[in-house]
């Protein structure tokens, strides 16, 4: 199969340039669960314009090789991207390309997400989540150069499973992978804001990234920092006026009022104060939540969206864990607790109806107990408001997950050796909603 890219991009390939901010090539070490590997490609930063440059980079466009479409998002399409010479490349000779028209993007309002996504994917660090290899820029088109990864993503892999659900074990296991993915970005003062199977792909050992960072949040004013905290009996990182409660049962609903769909009416405020149980925790606990941080921007995909995006009331980095609780049923249930006939529909469940847990499959009540305390509609009374990951680590159903060894547990799926004949538009992500 030859190239998928439109005429006018594979015309003006020519004019693209590779660039980054470093004085000279870096060599950039990436470790996963059986080694490190490096390569010469340096990070890049912005280009021209918006995107000025400062130094080219040591990899030129004679170098590429552009093929097939990977992926298709809002503001842009994801094409795989060859090296034409992998022994000058190391082990990365493949790569993740997001090209984007810069025309629409101005026309769309867009140009300030791509802008966030460069600048997000220039600060990341970490295993469970991509490496920006360059910047490639031109007149007309903006691409962002990450790593490929060769085993899709978990949308089109649980569509493979046995009715097309995962068991508890794989659940686990991508689950406690992508907590620490947003711990991380949490930390880094980033609410991603749009997890889901179709983000979260699979290295070709099997451990998962995060991509896709066009609707995140960077919260460059945030106050929150990272603390240790020795007792974990205190409430830290939390606003003043923020009321402690227990978490209910996973067969309750902590919202019933259909009219809270209307932006001006809430449905969050509590009736009296409680105190919040917390189980003794031997030695000192990690915590990092931008929890002060506030956005009313309606951004998300219909499924996923949290009740404080539906409601107009705002929102912070509780709804990373309220789309973490939406994942987990979807990956052990096939499907997503309040998806409707329509979005409308979609959107007033979300607000209004109660979870409810299909009869079949059956799996262990720790399961549901840890998703009805992510899927708490007042963000409040949400697990991980307040502790954010730290929290959620401490569930039972992650007992026996060793959180400091992950990239060192066996993974339920390991891919095949990457083929060209088995990629299609098949995990091609539905386009979010993007509302302002």
């Amino acid at each position: 199969m030859e190239s998928s890219l439109p005429d006018d991009l594979a015309d003006d390939m020519q004019s693209l340039s590779f660039t980054s901010t470093a004085t000279t090539a870096t060599t950039i070490h990436r470790s996963t669960s059986s080694g490190s590997s490096s390569t010469t490609l340096t990070p890049a930063t912005s280009t021209h314009g918006s995107f000025s440059s400062k130094v080219r980079s040591n990899i030129s466009l004679a170098d590429l090789r552009f093929s097939l479409r990977l992926g298709a998002g809002d503001i842009g399409s994801v094409y795989l991207a060859e090296h034409k010479n992998p022994a000058d490349a190391g082990n990365c000779a493949l790569f993740a390309a997001k090209v984007m028209d810069k025309k629409e993007l101005i026309s769309r309002s867009k140009e300030g997400r791509a802008r966030t996504e460069r600048e997000i994917l220039e600060l990341l660090d970490h295993p469970f989540l991509p490496t920006l290899y360059a910047s490639i820029d031109s007149p007309r088109w903006l691409c962002l150069l990450t790593e490929f990864c060769p085993g899709g993503d978990l949308h089109v892999i649980r569509q493979r499973q046995p009715n097309k659900r995962f068991d508890e074990t794989a659940v686990r296991f991508y689950a406690s992978e992508v907590v620490v993915a947003l711990e991380y970005l949490h930390m880094m003062g980033i609410v991603y804001r749009d997890l889901k199977p179709e983000n979260v792909l699979v290295r070709s050992d099997g451990h998962i990234m995060l991509t896709d960072f066009d609707l995140s949040l960077k919260c460059d004013d945030s106050t929150s920092t990272p603390q240790i905290v020795s007792d974990p009996n205190t409430p830290v990182l939390a606003p003043q006026t923020e009321y402690q409660v227990e978490h209910r049962p996973f067969t309750s609903s902590s919202c019933i009022i259909p009219s809270c769909i209307v932006p001006a009416v809430s449905c969050f405020n509590p009736k009296r104060k409680r105190k919040k149980k917390i189980g003794s925790r031997a030695g000192p606990e990690f915590v990092a939540e931008p929890i002060d941080v506030r956005s009313m921007s309606f951004v998300g995909t219909h499924e996923y969206l949290a009740p404080e995006i539906v409601s107009g009331e705002g929102h912070g980095s509780p709804v990373d864990w309220w789309t973490l609780g939406i994942f987990m049923f979807e990956l052990f249930y096939g499907v997503t607790p309040f998806k409707g006939v329509d979005h409308e529909l979609t959107l007033a469940n979300i607000v209004a109806r109660a979870l409810e847990f299909p009869k079949e499959p059956v799996f262990p009540n720790t399961a549901k107990d840890l998703i009805s305390q992510l899927l708490a509609k007042d963000p409040c009374r949400r697990m991980g408001s307040t502790m954010g990951a730290s929290a959620i680590k401490h569930h039972s159903f992650f007992q026996g997950v060793n959180w400091a060894l992950l990239r060192c547990t066996p993974p339920p799926y390991i891919p095949p050796p990457f083929s060209r004949e088995v990629v299609s538009d098949e995990s091609c992500p539905e386009t979010p909603v993007d509302y302002f």
